[in-house]
């Protein structure tokens, strides 16, 4: 592959992407790789390699666990590829993913990154006990889930919000539980489906917004710079923001902000990628390129890469 003639951007997934045994094949060919998870146990405090390679799906559900181990799954595959992954148009990361994206840039440390991500996973586990909920609504246009929400908000008077615009197709609803079960009624009755997520709270939303101001105070000590590698287009805007100062804001509002992701691969199109390469477990990214990239006119390539067998397609 020729990085320069196929325009590269690199793709780094979030909660729901996790599998048994990931990243155990890259830490036993690259150290680099061991040692991340190394770092990931030290700022966690959990035995991240025993609940990964070991544990069960429960265990690996736990967000205060998955959001260290799978920051130090994806970036063990950038560190490993990275050689062959330059230039590189742009890095966007899928909520949790965001932040692999800042250190693959060169916008953070990795010690700071596995930092934040235990911290965040911690906190937005501790929200756990709130009242929030999360559906990913299918078989729906943009306009009646929009529709859905509003009637469903109205009616309970409750907080609902669509959270992730992940593609044309996959939207994800955010609030107070009655008002998620109320949009679900809705979605039903306009022939959509309502998928309930396995989450601990109603991420993407106001209600998140005491365990994001603790979060921002780490946020604002962790030392943001402009990146060396290449943009970070972010959530909350889909686009590129090479400031580290506005960067940081944009980080501080993520956690109670949309992740805009049509807005952000069409940003990373306009701006010349043509190769996606999502870095991570199951390739739900790569799944997404079709949907969001189907009105742009001119061939593009998705790979996904979960370990190093992986990388053969990376080869020339």
């Amino acid at each position: 592959m020729s990085a320069t003639e196929n325009r590269l951007a690199v793709l780094f997934p979030g909660q729901g992407s996790q599998e048994k045994g990931m990243g155990r094949a890259l830490a036993e060919v690259s150290a680099e790789a061991a040692e991340l998870w190394l770092l990931a146990e030290k700022a966690s405090g959990l035995s991240l390699r025993e609940i990964y390679w070991e544990g069960d799906e429960a265990a690996m559900a736990d967000t205060r666990a998955l959001q260290p181990a799978m920051t130090a799954v994806t970036l063990g595959l950038w560190y490993f590829l990275q050689s062959r992954l330059s230039p590189v148009v742009g890095f966007a990361g899928h909520s949790l993913g965001e932040y692999a994206a800042l250190a693959a840039s060169g916008m953070l440390e990795v010690p700071a990154v596995l930092e934040l991500t235990s911290l965040r996973g911690r906190l937005m586990a501790e929200a756990a006990g709130g009242d929030g909920k999360m559906a990913a609504v299918l078989k729906l246009t943009l306009d009646e889930i929009e529709d859905v929400v509003r009637e469903a908000g109205q009616a309970t008077g409750k907080i609902l919000l669509i959270a992730n615009y992940n593609s044309p197709g996959q939207y994800v609803i955010s609030g107070e539980a009655g008002a998620v079960a109320a949009a679900a009624d809705l979605v039903k009755e306009r022939k959509g489906r309502a998928v309930p997520l396995a989450v601990s709270g109603a991420f993407h939303s106001p209600l998140m917004a005491e365990p994001a101001a603790e979060l921002e105070k780490a946020l604002r000590k962790a030392g943001l710079r402009s990146p060396s590698k290449g943009p970070v287009f972010f959530n909350v805007t889909g686009a590129a923001e090479p400031g580290a100062d506005a960067a940081l804001e944009l980080m501080c509002r993520q956690m109670t902000s949309q992740v805009r992701w049509i807005d952000t691969m069409g940003n990373l199109w306009r701006a010349g990628a043509r190769t996606f390469v999502e870095l991570g477990p199951k390739g739900v990214l790569t799944k997404l390129l079709a949907a969001n990239l189907k009105d742009a006119g001119e061939p593009y390539t998705g790979l996904s890469v979960a370990d190093p067998a992986g990388a053969a397609g990376l080869e020339a």
